[in-house]
Order: structure tokens, then sequence, then C-alpha cells
């Protein structure tokens, strides 16, 4: 085809789809209390104790059932980027999760001796907290925290 004919290429647009998991007003508490099982419920109630003494930040609901603890922004090489909270915990039908952003990668030694668990990215998949070593999880989030910060030093 000659190079008068070549149709011209419109320019890329940025596609923006909205975030589902960013901050709302929702209560923490009456989330966790709606938990329908009682021990996922009580282990939540206990991990909102523990992260807030672990990263001395105030929890928010991020999204629908994410209890988060600060926030991070993050710009992706593509153009997408948005805000995260830094670290958190849901307390999901299948296992309470933890979200443990970077710093304590599961080679780490750590996760050796912190009992029955699995991963996925970022998560720690944790069936009830009797399972684990909770001074051995408080290292792998205060790991995680210090990395946030470290990483993207206008987290808060």
């Amino acid at each position: 085809m000659p190079a008068a004919e070549k149709k011209k290429k419109t320019p890329a647009r940025k596609i923006t789809a909205e975030l589902k998991t960013k901050p709302t007003a929702r209560s923490v508490a009456a989330f966790i209390d709606a938990t329908p099982n009682e021990q996922r419920r009580r282990d939540a109630k206990t991990a909102l104790a523990l992260m807030k003494k672990w990263t001395g930040l105030k929890p928010k609901m991020w999204g629908p059932s994410i209890v988060g603890f600060g926030s991070y922004h993050y710009k992706y090489d593509s153009g997408r980027e948005g805000d995260m909270c830094m670290t958190g915990f849901s307390p999901r039908a299948s296992a309470l999760v933890f979200y443990v952003m970077g710093g304590a990668p599961e080679r780490d030694p750590l996760f050796g001796k912190l009992g029955k668990y699995r991963t996925g990215k970022s998560c720690l998949y944790i069936n009830k907290l009797d399972d684990v070593d909770l001074g051995v999880l408080e290292k792998i989030v205060r790991r995680s925290v210090a990395y946030m910060r470290k990483t993207y030093p206008t987290t808060d």
C-alpha cells in the first residue's frame, strides 16, 4: 500500500478503570462484627488490635473487605497508577489474609518459623491465628511496613 494511502494511527488513549480497592467510610468494627464465621471474627478482632500495635496506624476500610493500615501511591511503567493500603488484613471465608506488600519474601527464614500458612503474591493466608507464631507474624508485618516506607517514602 502506498504511503499516502496508509491509515493514520490514532494515539493510544490512557485507559483508566475505577479502582475498587480504595478507602471508604465504612466502619472497621461493623465490618468485623459482621464476619459470619465465629472463629474468623475472633481472629479478626485480635488481628485488628495487633496490627494497630505493630504499625502504629489507624485502620481504615479499603474496598468492601480489606482492613488497611497506611497507604502508598504506586505507578506502573504502563502509566497505571493508584493508591493502596500499605498493609492490612481481611477475614475471608477461606482464611484470614494478611497483606504484606514487600520486604518479607517467602524465602525469608522467618516463614519457616511462622507455622501453618500459605502464600500468594503479597498475601499470607492463615486459617486461624492459633496456627502461627504471633511473634514471627509481627516480625513479618513490621518488616513489610519498613520496606514499604523505604520504597515509597510518601507512605503514611
